[in-house]
């Protein structure tokens, strides 16, 4: 998969695909990983994450209408991409399609700290 296929695949699918779109175009990272999973599976596991981020106030995009598009699918086997923002701001999960020739959707989850950080310590 090219930068430039991945970025026009991501269009109106949820709010986060076009920040993503962003990313990548402004020199983000990506990956499609190989393997398949069923979209009801990774729909629990970010029914989870929606409810974790929801309580610590961590900012997202997307998150919950990824949640309802990934349910409604069902047992599709997708395939699992990230996005990394060039300043690692921003980190981007999507969900194609099996071929990998659509995005089903997309998520943003905002990075609570810059990975060359370190975290504060504590008093």
């Amino acid at each position: 998969m090219t930068r430039d296929g991945l970025a026009v695949m991501l269009g109106e699918q949820t709010t986060a695909c076009e920040p993503a779109r962003d990313a990548l175009i402004a020199g983000g990272t990506f990956m499609v990983w190989d393997g398949l999973v069923p979209a009801d599976r990774v729909a629990h596991t970010y029914r989870a994450r929606l409810r974790i981020t929801q309580k610590r106030g961590q900012p997202t995009l997307g998150l919950g209408a990824t949640v309802d598009l990934l349910f409604q699918a069902g047992q599709e086997p997708l395939r699992i991409g990230r996005i990394d923002a060039a300043d690692m701001s921003w980190t981007f999960m999507l969900f194609l399609n099996a071929t990998a020739t659509a995005v089903l959707a997309c998520t943003g989850v905002a990075r609570s700290e810059p990975p060359d950080q370190p975290a504060p310590e504590a008093k």
